[in-house]
């Protein structure tokens, strides 16, 4: 553990323009990490923020967070909501959306503001409206479509009965007679 915090506290130094060799393991010294180090190598493994002060939401503004949340998507996940994303535009679109949300702004209001910035697509259910119609309606015509062709097809094999060759005939004939 002891020379993962250090090879991890070294890379960042690297990483800052220092060149650094991994050291081996009899040069790590047998000493506890202390907290500075800790604090250190926290944001470069994906630990807490340091600095983040946002302060806690009222249950009011709570309650409207997770509702419009829940129906914004992450533009870098595609497949996420914007609440349980963790991506850095999923961070600033959460904090965009609680500023609006405490100065006031409605939800409707917010969401205009959202899709106007970044298009439908920001929206778990876009609105129907004639850009969004293949959308909402594309689905629907391509099953008809294909029930459509299906029952055409089912029609034709139907009414046109294949004729017997004559081969065929003579062996039904022998078939029969036997």
């Amino acid at each position: 553990m002891r020379r993962a915090v250090l090879t991890c506290v070294l890379a960042c130094a690297g990483l800052w323009g220092a060149c650094v060799a991994v050291p081996s393991a009899s040069a790590v010294p047998d000493v506890a990490p202390t907290l500075a180090t800790v604090e250190l190598t926290l944001p470069a493994v994906g630990g807490p923020a340091v600095g983040h002060t946002d302060a806690p939401m009222t249950a009011a503004v709570q309650a409207r967070w997770d509702a419009l949340a829940g129906e914004l998507r992450c533009l870098v996940c595609q497949n996420e909501s914007l609440a349980s994303s963790t991506a850095e535009l999923a961070l600033d679109l959460r904090r965009e959306v609680r500023s609006l949300i405490e100065r006031g702004q409605s939800d409707a209001d917010i969401r205009r503001f959202l899709v106007s910035r970044y298009g439908d697509f920001v929206l778990y259910k876009p609105e129907v409206k004639p850009v969004t119609w293949p959308l909402w309606f594309g689905p629907f015509v391509l099953l008809l479509v294909g029930l459509a062709l299906a029952l055409r097809l089912m029609r034709r094999q139907a009414a046109e009965p294949v004729p017997l060759t004559d081969s065929e005939r003579e062996r039904a004939r022998q078939l029969l007679e036997s």
